[in-house]
């Protein structure tokens, strides 16, 4: 069709089409220095320490950015001709995360995290379906991520918590009672959990799952302190999620982008999503015609960015590099524990592997954990996860990650013991923060109830 032959009202109705637009007319340094002054107020890895417990807020090489926008990456389209060199990328990169986690097989359509946990949680329930058993009960103990329950009830199952012990793992009796009730799919966790702690019986919870009939699926945000040192295959799990925007260099936050990679041993291979590259002696070639298959999640194969983003990164480090990740990603989290433990509440005390959780117990004249971290606001840093996860009252969690230095450690060990000094000598200080924020203390209640979103 002829461009100049178009009638706009077949294209877009008239109650959708406007006459005039009301464009300011605003001289550029003004543009300019107003979007200055927006991003001088944002905060982001590149302005400071961001120990957001669960996140991996790490600091990801600007070259693999560079990579990720050269033209022969970030101008092509999936249905143009000769697409052999992308394709390859993303089957080499499928290769590399089979050998980091152990796994046979993997699918890059995933979106994000949670959309990976939902089609694992699909892979079980078509698996199930197609042995014609009912399975229609997931566990996940309650040291999981607040993702894990939803994805798991988005897939059609009910939810059986366990509770954590009081050494943060999972308690074998209560598992094998679970698995009692006959119609359980699986269980469903991360090692370490949220609490930051590795469970030590993580092969025992596995067996008793296989014992039982289950499958044992395995959230891999927290695979960064696992690098190189940990496969999700040893400790005995049929499926796993990775979070290629957390642990394999992608910015994230604000809602994207992400990619939720879905790895599986060879027993589920054939229900992974497709179209699912295949590589022969002929080349890779796209299988599409599996009825085994929960069939497409996304369109195309997912977010290629992150997925070259991924890949560079994995190059550049290399197995040793990937490994020495893990190691100092610990070394960082255990050093901050230890310092800060002498100061403040320490619900489990025990060697910890990306993470930590503090709590607001004992802290003087009723400061809350929200109090600190306001007041960490005004020291120029942003503030760890709070209130989370749900098991411990008052909870900071924090990751320094292993891209920070001794020096941004110590500092932020320096301003947490101020703010527990102030806690004690100048209360109001803390309940009123923080001061040095374009915008103050809000009411919470009344944010979320009634936001306002404009000037």
């Amino acid at each position: 069709m002829d461009i100049r032959t178009i009638n706009l009202d077949e294209i877009i109705p008239k109650t959708l089409q406007r006459k005039d637009i009301s464009i300011p007319n605003v001289p550029e340094v003004e543009i300019v220095r107003h979007f200055i002054n927006l991003s001088q107020k944002n905060y982001g890895v590149d302005t400071g320490i961001y120990p957001l417990g669960s996140c991996t807020m790490k600091y990801n090489p600007k070259i693999n950015e560079i990579i990720a926008r050269l033209p022969e990456f970030s101008q092509i389209h999936p249905l143009q001709e000769k697409n052999h060199g992308a394709l390859e990328i993303m089957h080499r990169l499928s290769e590399s995360l089979e050998e980091i986690t152990g796994m046979e097989g993997f699918t890059l359509q995933p979106a994000a995290g949670a959309h990976g946990e939902l089609v694992g949680l699909l892979i079980i329930k078509k698996y199930f379906e197609n042995k014609n058993l009912k399975k229609g009960k997931i566990i996940i103990p309650d040291s999981a991520h607040g993702t894990n329950p939803a994805s798991a009830k988005m897939a059609g199952f009910s939810i059986i918590e366990l509770k954590s012990d009081e050494n943060g793992e999972v308690p074998l009796d209560q598992l094998e009672f679970a698995m009692l009730e006959g119609d359980v799919a699986g269980i469903m966790l991360t090692n370490p959990n949220t609490l930051g702690v590795f469970d030590r019986q993580i092969k025992e919870i596995t067996r008793i799952v296989h014992d039982n009939g289950g499958l044992c699926y395995y959230d891999g945000a927290n695979l960064n302190p696992m690098l190189g040192i940990c496969r999700p295959k040893d400790m005995g799990f049929d499926i796993v999620h990775l979070n290629l925007h957390k642990t394999f260099s992608t910015p994230h936050g604000g809602g994207g982008p992400g990619s939720g990679p879905i790895g599986v041993v060879n027993e589920l291979i054939d229900f992974l999503p497709e179209p699912f590259l295949i590589s022969t002696k002929d080349g890779i070639i796209c299988r599409e015609s599996n009825d085994k298959s929960i069939g497409r999640i996304k369109a195309f194969w997912g977010n290629f960015g992150v997925i070259i983003r991924a890949y560079a990164y994995i190059l550049a480090l290399g197995a040793d590099g990937l490994k020495k990740v893990g190691q100092i990603a610990v070394l960082n989290a255990n050093y901050l524990r230890v310092l800060l433990q002498q100061n403040y509440n320490l619900p489990y005390n025990r060697i910890c592997k990306h993470e930590f959780i503090l709590s607001d117990r004992d802290m003087a004249n009723d400061i809350t954990t929200e109090d600190i971290a306001k007041r960490i606001l005004d020291y120029g840093i942003y503030a760890p996860t709070i209130y989370f996860p749900l098991i411990v009252q008052g909870a900071l969690m924090i990751e320094p990650t292993e891209t920070e230095s001794k020096k941004s450690l110590d500092s932020f060990v320096e301003i947490m013991n101020k703010i527990k000094e102030e806690a004690k000598d100048n209360p109001e200080l803390l309940k009123n923060a923080p001061y040095r924020m374009p915008v103050k203390r809000l009411d919470a209640v009344l944010a979320a109830r009634k936001p306002v979103l404009h000037d």
